[in-house]
């Protein structure tokens, strides 16, 4: 065993006992945690406007402190992007992450030293506790790919500018420099389908240990490396692959394909990384839900999801949450985003520790007729019926067909397929059953004749892949949401029929 080896077991086991410590402590460490940042901020315009010294307790809190979205919150948001110290959070952020999904282009979210250290740590703790579970230190060892966005940063008005992804690239620990993969040059290439060829390049006939990214990014890697070599699997390419880490969307619907591509199992860890801090980890190889990340300055807040909407809805801190529940999450954190709606939707699975699956995203669900479909269940159903049948799922999205040209209105499923159903009309039954079962508004909708059951289209097999590069968003961290409430993807889709 090499010395790397043996020191990554005993930094595991001592990083098992420290997480132990926070997740069994987990209300105690959330209270803690928002009394340092309303101390911290308390200075800050923000803090000041919302009399932050006056805050004594969590009711206080959500008193003075309303739910914002990035719209809401943008007059601080502004002020802070044009180089203003002191807004949101002492200081100025040391760097601006750039996403996009506003109503007015892009979105800018801070990113300061204190916020940043958490990312890195995160991430670091997520490999150390499976380490520590499985005892598998092979990977080490090895060389790392993270199919990420450019590290190139760009200024705006002082401040360093750049993807989430990419932003972390400059703060990859130095004991994991000599293993890491791509070059710091391939990864600034933007042209997506360039840079995957020059990643090929680089990692052909390196020791592969550990792979990381999206899933239907590290899906198009895998797929162009087995047409470049003219192997049958990744494995036969990197026989020492051991380990995946991926994040951003549901693995479930991409496992089967995976394991063929691959040509083995290996083992998988989820992180819940988003640019306004790290959520949550995959902390146990015997268990998908992902530990909260309750000790690394940021408050959680839940909203029953369907709620959201309404004038004043209950705010519930982590004690008060319940199992089976599905909430809108809401963030304050150690960068100076308050009260602050991410977007995502998340369901406990456990309260002893807190862990959470990610459902959805509050905007993203299928609801023309009331039936508030939601990503949890398009996801399981896809799940529960694609192995039935023999079908291994590239990709897929569903959206509402309102004005069919015959007939009733249709949810319809766009799915691009390594490997079609043996029987479609089956598959797509089945599908309509599940999802039924799944969403008793669903199954009203069905039973009273205001929709027919669902309909499945069948894309061509690069289909989303030709979608996102019509966008100009191939690659980096995008993707194609798993559901609409309208026909802007559905209908560009359909293109490639």
């Amino acid at each position: 065993m090499s010395i790397k080896r043996y020191l990554s077991k005993l930094v595991a086991q001592r990083t098992k006992k420290k997480v132990q410590q926070w997740k069994s402590r987990a209300v105690e460490c959330q209270n803690a945690v928002l009394s340092s940042l309303i101390d911290s901020a308390g200075n800050t315009a923000f803090g000041k406007d919302h009399d932050f010294s006056s805050i004594e307790n969590y009711e206080a809190f959500k008193r003075q402190v309303p739910v914002r979205d990035y719209e809401g919150l943008r007059p601080y948001l502004d002020r802070m992007v044009n180089g203003e110290a002191d807004v949101l959070w002492p200081g100025k952020p040391i760097y601006l992450s750039k996403t996009s999904g506003t109503t007015s282009g892009a979105k800018y979210i801070p990113i300061s030293k204190d916020s940043m250290k958490h990312h890195i740590v995160a991430a670091r703790d997520a490999l150390l506790l499976y380490i520590a579970q499985t005892g598998n230190t092979s990977f080490v060892d090895g060389k790392m790919i993270f199919l990420q966005g450019s590290p190139k940063l760009a200024k705006k008005n002082g401040l360093d500018v750049g993807r989430l992804s990419g932003i972390v690239a400059h703060h990859v620990p130095k004991y994991l420099q000599k293993n890491r993969l791509p070059s710091f040059e391939t990864n600034c290439i933007e042209d997506w389908e360039t840079k995957v060829d020059a990643v090929i390049d680089e990692t052909l006939d390196q020791p592969m240990t550990l792979i990381s990214g999206i899933p239907s990014w590290v899906q198009h890697y895998f797929e162009r490396i087995l047409q470049r070599t003219g192997k049958s699997s990744i494995s036969q390419v990197f026989p020492k692959f051991s380990v995946f880490v991926y994040g951003g969307v549901n693995f479930g619907p991409y496992r089967p394909h995976f394991k063929r591509l691959i040509g083995k199992t290996v083992d998988s860890i989820e992180t819940y990384p988003a640019s306004e801090g790290f959520i949550a980890f995959q902390d146990d190889q015997n268990n998908e839900a992902l530990l909260l990340n309750v000790n690394a300055g940021i408050f959680f807040e839940f909203i029953p999801a369907d709620e959201f909407y309404n004038e004043s809805p209950t705010r519930l801190s982590l004690r008060e949450v319940e199992v089976g529940v599905n909430y809108a999450l809401i963030m304050s954190t150690n960068a100076g985003l308050w009260g602050y709606s991410i977007g995502d939707t998340v369901k406990f699975t456990s309260i002893d520790p807190f862990k959470i699956v990610v459902t959805g995203r509050i905007k993203h669900f299928t609801s023309a007729f009331g039936e508030h479909v939601i990503a949890e269940e398009v996801e399981g159903a896809m799940n529960e019926v694609a192995s039935k049948y023999g079908a291994e799922i590239i990709e897929f999205t569903v959206a509402p067909q309102l004005n069919p040209d015959a007939g009733l209105p249709y949810h319809e499923w766009l799915i691009s397929f390594s490997s079609e159903p043996n029987d479609i009309d089956g598959f797509s039954a089945d599908l309509d059953r599940v999802m039924q079962e799944k969403n008793i508004y669903y199954a009203d909708l069905i039973k009273g004749k205001i929709l027919r059951p669902l309909v499945v289209t069948v894309l061509e097999a690069d289909a989303f892949n030709k979608y996102m590069k019509s966008q100009g968003k191939l690659g980096g961290q995008n993707k194609v949401p798993r559901l609409s409430n309208d026909r802007k993807i559905a209908d560009k889709l359909c293109k490639w029929i």
